[in-house]
């Protein structure tokens, strides 16, 4: 850096913050708004969505992402209770798939937005058992994570 433009910035005269790259995200929720709220905030990012486990597992394994966000109720009757019997179609078990595939995704950063706070304390636990870079942050106030990630 040049003693001028370490001048400029001292003074509060200078941007210093870098341009990011196009990044790539992963999605998986099965509300058709959250994903136009999602393409919003990754405009000339590349996202991917999957509304469902399956969809998701093989994007998981197709590519690389740096960010991927996680839902865990996906269908109706998982907004009733946990109690379901029905784990296979939850995010928990996309979560579980990356804990026994310890070769996908090691460098992204995974963020559960579920409204769910107790699922998504599971989701969270099983993820970290294999030092994934994850953490919980309930849907509304995803939009300020996002800001402060991935800012444009």
């Amino acid at each position: 850096m040049s003693f001028f433009r370490g001048l400029l910035i001292r003074f509060g005269l200078a941007n210093v913050n870098a341009d990011r790259g196009p990044i790539r995200v992963m999605l998986l929720d099965d509300d058709e708004r959250r994903h136009r709220w999602f393409k919003k905030r990754f405009v000339g990012d590349e996202l991917d969505v999957a509304v469902d486990v399956a969809e998701a597992k093989e994007l998981l394994v197709e590519h690389g992402y740096d960010a991927i966000f996680l839902d865990h109720d996906l269908l109706p009757h998982h907004y009733e209770s946990n109690d379901h019997g029905d784990e296979a179609n939850t995010g928990q078990a996309v979560a579980e798939f990356l804990n026994s595939r310890t070769d996908l995704q090691r460098g992204a950063t995974i963020i559960v937005h579920t409204r769910n706070a107790d699922a998504a304390i599971g989701m969270v636990t099983t993820l970290r058992e294999t030092g994934r870079n994850v953490e919980y942050c309930a849907f509304p106030m995803l939009d300020l994570k996002i800001k402060n990630y991935w800012q444009r």
